[in-house]
C-alpha cells in the first residue's frame, strides 16, 4: 500500500486532475447512468467544504500570533491590488457588455432570498462579521472567521506564551496535512463533478447560452491576461508573465474543478512557499484574498445585470454602468468563496436599475445553468490572483528594500 500511494503522488497533480477530467467526460457522455461516479465529487467537495473553515481560522490566527513586525505595509499593498484588480474586472465587464450585449431567456422564477440593495450587502457583512465565531466555522461564514481569527491572533500575539504560540502553530499545521491528504484525492472528485455535469446537461451549455457564456469568460480572460499582469507590471518594472502562468497552471487549474477559492486555499499555501514567500505574510494573505479577491464575481455581477437591463429593454448610460462597476466590486467582496457565491448578489445590482427581484432571480437561475463554465472560470481568476497578487506585493517590497526578488 505505501508503494502504491509513493507512486500515487510522484506523479504531478495536475497531471492525475487531467486524466480525471478526461476519464470523467468520458464516462458522463457513454454511460451517464451510471450516477455513483457523482458521489465521487459530491464527497470531495464536501471534504474540502469541511476543513476550510477551520483551516482559515487556525491558519489566520496563527500567524498573526507569530507574525514579526514589518508586515503591516505588504498587507496595505496586496488589499489595494485585490480591490483595484476587482474593480478593473467589472471596468471590463462594462465596457465588454455594451460592445457585447447579450439577452436572456427569462421565463420561469427561480427561488431563493438574496440582498436587494447595497445597504443590505453591508449590514450582512457587518452582522456575518461579528456571528458566533463556533457559528462562523460550522457555517463557513468567511467573513465571521476572518474576524474573529484577526481578532484572536492579535490577543495571542499579546497574551499568549511563547509555547501557547507555538501550540497554535503545530495545530496549523496539523490541519495542514490532514488537507494536504485530502487533496491527493482530487482527481478522483475531480472524475466525479466533470462526470456529473456531463452526464446531466452534455453539451447543451455551449448552445443554449454560448453568446452569454463567451461574454463572460471572455471578460474574466481580459482580467486575467491583460489587466491583472499590467497591474504588475506597473509596480514591478518586469515580465509578469512567468509567475502569472505559473499560478493559473498551479493554482487556477485545480480552483477550476472544486469552484471554491476557499477549498483551493491549500494549493495557494503550497505555491506561495514553492515561490519562495514570506510564509508569515502569504499564511494571512491567502485566506485573505480568498475573502476579498474577487474579480471573477465582480465580471458575473455586471454582465448578468447589464443582460437583464438588455433583455428588459432598459436604457443603461455608461455612467450607470460604471457606478455598477463600483456596486460589484463592493458587493463581490462579500461574496462567498464556495461555488456559486456570487449568484445572489445580482438581484442587489439589478435593484439600482429598478428591476424587481422576481425578474432579477431568473437570471440567477441562469447562472446556475451555465455554473459549470462560469463559476469554475471564476474561481479560477480569483484563486489564481491571490497568489499572484501577494507575491506582486512582496516582490514590491524586496524591491523598495533593495532586495533581492
Amino acid at each position: 500500500m505505501t508503494n502504491v500511494l509513493r507512486k500515487w503522488t510522484s506523479v504531478s497533480l495536475v497531471t492525475r486532475i487531467v486524466i480525471g477530467l478526461l476519464v470523467g467526460a468520458v464516462l458522463g457522455l457513454t454511460f451517464p447512468e451510471w450516477s455513483f461516479f457523482a458521489m465521487l465529487g459530491q464527497v470531495f467537495v464536501s471534504a474540502l467544504k469541511a476543513i476550510a473553515p477551520v483551516l482559515v481560522a487556525v491558519l489566520i490566527a496563527a500567524s498573526i500570533a507569530k507574525a514579526g513586525e514589518g508586515l503591516g505595509a505588504r498587507f496595505r499593498v496586496v488589499i489595494l491590488y485585490y480591490m483595484c484588480s476587482t474593480f478593473v474586472a467589472a471596468v471590463c465587464a462594462v465596457v465588454g457588455s455594451f460592445l457585447f450585449p447579450v439577452t436572456l431567456q427569462l421565463q420561469e422564477a427561480a427561488q431563493g432570498a438574496a440582498p436587494s440593495a447595497l445597504t443590505d450587502v453591508f449590514s450582512n457583512l457587518l452582522t456575518n462579521m461579528v456571528s458566533n465565531p463556533l457559528l462562523s466555522v460550522s457555517g463557513a461564514n468567511y467573513v465571521g472567521i476572518l474576524f474573529w481569527a484577526v481578532i484572536a491572533g492579535f490577543a495571542l500575539k499579546l497574551q499568549a506564551s511563547a509555547t501557547t504560540i507555538q501550540m497554535v502553530s503545530d495545530f496549523a499545521a496539523v490541519i495542514s496535512q490532514a488537507v494536504k491528504w485530502v487533496i491527493q484525492f482530487a482527481p478522483f472528485g475531480i472524475l466525479g463533478l466533470v462526470f456529473s455535469a456531463v452526464s446531466e446537461g452534455g453539451l447543451e451549455v455551449f448552445t443554449t447560452y454560448g453568446q452569454l457564456v463567451l461574454l463572460l469568460v471572455g471578460c474574466m480572460l481580459v482580467n486575467a491576461l491583460v489587466s491583472n499582469p499590467l497591474i504588475s507590471f506597473l509596480i514591478l518594472r518586469r515580465n509578469p508573465y512567468p509567475l502569472l502562468f505559473q499560478c493559473l497552471k498551479e493554482s487556477g487549474l485545480n480552483a477550476f474543478f472544486t469552484r471554491s477559492s476557499a477549498a483551493n486555499i491549500p494549493i495557494n499555501m503550497g505555491l506561495c512557499k514553492k515561490l519562495g514567500l514570506d510564509e508569515e505574510f502569504y499564511s494571512v494573505s491567502i485566506p485573505l484574498g480568498a475573502t476579498i479577491n474577487m474579480s471573477g464575481a465582480a465580471v458575473t455581477i455586471t454582465v448578468m445585470t447589464l443582460a437583464v437591463t438588455h433583455t428588459m429593454g432598459v436604457e443603461v448610460n455608461f455612467v450607470s454602468a460604471l457606478f455598477l462597476g463600483i456596486i460589484a466590486t463592493l458587493g463581490a467582496c462579500g461574496a462567498s468563496g464556495v461555488a456559486g457565491g456570487s449568484l445572489l448578489l445580482i438581484p442587489m445590482a439589478c435593484s439600482f436599475f429598478g428591476i424587481g427581484n422576481d425578474i432579477a432571480m431568473q437570471a440567477v437561475g441562469v447562472g446556475f445553468i451555465i455554473g459549470v463554465i462560469q463559476d469554475s472560470v471564476e474561481t479560477a481568476l480569483n484563486s489564481s490572483g491571490d497568489v499572484f497578487f501577494t507575491a506582486t506585493a512582496e516582490f514590491y517590497d524586496r524591491k523598495r528594500k533593495g532586495l533581492r526578488y
